[in-house]
């Protein structure tokens, strides 16, 4: 199957925009006009929230709009803020409850994948063990996995400095034991080079790889979907990687690409993720176009 280009639609209502997000219809029609094949759309107002899309004929109309404008949906990322797992039973069943709402709306609007996060600041929530929050985010997301499962859709964990469990021991023993066929990692390149090769917020003590592509050696077939953008070595706000444009980073992302087909991942997404940069509307083409050549460049489109 060629390979899908996709984009973080969240890009364009946090950060920088969060007080006055792009219009939804403004961002997929021009992805439309620049030949993206998909969105990744933003679980949260004022885009793809549930509240917003209330019953299955609204969903469909957004499925509908979307189709004509010759996009898909990528993935969507669940509003799971306020969450948080692994802090105690009442807040896992809670989270559970909300995940199955978001669920519901995925399936409604045709899409195959949810994002899901750990929610909780790096180490841990205040005053609970790591062993009661570890045990907490195997269980819940055994259960949302299997719920999704029925459904035909696969859940992804984005791991990130910004999200406790951010070790790359821990982000593939924690894949390994959910044991889902439809639970896999959501690999983004930047944080993957601050969380696993800088060791950016981790407990202490620092656990490291070399690289980015060791990082996906690593995981393997963990690895479900994927984030292509640039890492300058760099926290945003101190809180969770910078997403740099292509070229304004470290990272070389052919041999990125080639560590990718080294160990079979065939997608079909590469998604660009622009979170938080405060002109990622203005880079949409440059963008398109670098991700664009560097597919094409390895055979994969």
């Amino acid at each position: 199957m060629s390979a899908k280009i996709s984009i973080g639609s969240s890009a364009f209502a946090i950060g920088a925009y969060e007080r006055n997000p792009i219009p939804f219809d403004t961002v997929v029609r021009r992805l439309g006009e620049l030949q993206f094949d998909g969105v990744e759309l933003f679980g949260a107002k004022p885009y793809g929230h549930p509240d917003d899309f209330p019953t299955k004929g609204s969903r469909l109309e957004l499925r509908r709009k979307l189709t004509d404008l010759g996009l898909e949906i990528s993935n969507y990322g669940a509003d799971l803020w306020g969450y948080p797992l692994g802090a105690s039973d009442s807040d896992a069943r809670q989270y559970e409850e909300v995940f199955r709402r978001n669920l519901e709306f995925c399936s409604d609007v045709g899409c195959d994948s949810i994002r899901v996060d750990t929610v909780s600041e790096p180490p841990l929530p205040s005053g609970v063990s790591y062993h009661d929050a570890w045990g907490r985010a195997v269980t819940t997301w055994r259960n949302c996995s299997r719920w999704a499962g029925a459904a035909g859709i696969a859940v992804y964990w984005e791991f990130e400095p910004g999200f406790m469990f951010n070790k790359p021991s821990e982000v593939a023993r924690l894949v390994d034991e959910v044991a889902a066929p439809n639970f896999k990692v959501m690999f983004d390149s930047c944080h993957a080079q601050m969380a696993a090769v800088q060791g950016a917020r981790q407990a202490k003590p620092a656990e490291t790889v070399p690289s980015v592509e060791n990082l996906i050696h690593v995981l393997g077939k963990r690895i479900g979907t994927v984030h292509l953008i640039d890492s300058d070595n760099s926290l945003h706000d101190q809180k969770t990687s910078t997403h740099a444009p292509f070229g304004q980073g470290i990272l070389n992302f052919d041999t990125i690409i080639e560590a990718f087909k080294e160990e079979g991942y065939s997608g079909p997404w590469w998604t660009i993720d622009f979170c938080f940069w405060p002109t990622a509307w203005d880079q949409l083409a440059e963008a398109k176009h670098f991700v664009t050549d560097l597919l094409e460049r390895h055979g994969l489109r």
